[in-house]
């Protein structure tokens, strides 16, 4: 077999992701893996975690946490939170130890069950891999409260939100590509329902979500728009999106999209930061569903001096807390 010194690159996004013409891929930008805190609660915040396998074919996992409770917390039913990581839907992964430590600081602020999802990476798993098993998961969710008349469920995770979810306080939320799959989840809750129309999402959270379009909007650079980091990444996730990229699952605003209006939850709150290559996007996202005659509440909030995805990778610092504290004020309001 050759090795990666020797083998001939496909598809580059240097310092981040290789795709060699085997098929092989070769990943550069990892984060090592935190394993869960099930014996012994994170020591810091006194969040329990575990690792649930959710489908076997195709291989669904995810990481749900448990905030610290006192006597009235086990007395109480606490907001259930679905969450997707981001990594422009080819990097990254629940397991994480970026992800584990921001997951722990959410719970515990927020108060919340939190279930962070596992979902199938691109290029060997193109879109819409990553919304079908992210959709599969808020659906095991949403089976989860149902379940509550019959006492079923998986040994352990699924008791966590049997005992402790409330059926009315279901959020969604993401960083990134996990801001995007938001979106587009909330959008085909509204169109399909949620098991079977039982559940419904409360609110749902865009971090710097990862939309773009053919056409430039706001202050983008009118300069090889097509040909951004952000263009070249969808195409290389789904290299078979109808529309390339203008498909309404990276477009929300494209010609033919369906109407925002048909958003499923009650509110959604759309963080941007002041020197993200994707701010424009997403405060044009806010203003397209605040238009759209949506019947929730919306909500837009900005870090002008931060970067893309600050308060992961700048984890501890002081907007990060401010970022993870509002957060949790909108999960638990």
């Amino acid at each position: 077999m050759a090795s990666p010194a020797t083998k001939q690159v496909a598809v580059e996004f240097p310092g981040l992701i290789k795709q060699y013409t085997d098929g092989t891929v070769e990943r550069l930008c990892e984060f090592p893996t935190a394993p869960p805190n099930l014996d012994s609660p994170d020591p810091k915040t006194g969040v329990s975690s575990k690792d649930v396998t959710i489908s076997d074919d195709p291989r669904i996992s995810a990481r749900i946490y448990l905030p610290k409770l006192d006597e009235l917390g086990k007395r109480r039913k606490l907001p259930v939170l679905v969450y997707f990581h981001a990594g422009a839907f080819c990097l990254g992964s629940a397991f994480s130890a970026l992800q584990h430590g921001y997951l722990n600081s959410l719970s515990a602020e927020a108060e919340a069950i939190a279930v962070s999802v596992e979902y199938r990476l691109a290029p060997e798993h193109p879109l819409p891999a990553a919304y079908e098993d992210s959709w599969d998961v808020l659906q095991w969710v949403a089976s989860s409260f149902s379940a509550a008349g019959d006492g079923e469920g998986e040994e352990g995770v699924e008791r966590w939100i049997l005992e402790y979810g409330d059926l009315d306080r279901l959020f969604i939320g993401g960083d990134s590509a996990g801001g995007n799959i938001v979106h587009n989840l909330a959008m085909r809750a509204g169109e399909e329902g949620l098991f079977k129309g039982e559940v419904k999402i409360k609110g749902g959270y865009l971090l710097h979500p990862f939309f773009w379009g053919s056409n430039t909007i706001g202050k983008e650079p009118k300069e090889n728009h097509q040909n951004s980091l952000p263009a070249a990444t969808w195409r290389f996730v789904y290299p078979s999106a109808p529309g390339g990229l203008d498909n309404a699952m990276f477009n929300p605003g494209a010609k033919g999209a369906p109407p925002l209006a048909r958003l499923n939850c009650d509110k959604l709150l759309v963080c941007v930061a002041g020197k993200d290559q994707l701010r424009e996007r997403g405060v044009w996202y806010y203003e397209l569903v605040k238009a759209s005659g949506w019947k929730g509440e919306i909500e837009l909030y900005e870090v002008e001096d931060e970067d893309h995805c600050f308060h992961l990778f700048n984890f501890g610092t002081e907007n990060s807390e401010t970022m993870i504290k509002r957060l949790a004020s909108f999960i638990m309001s």
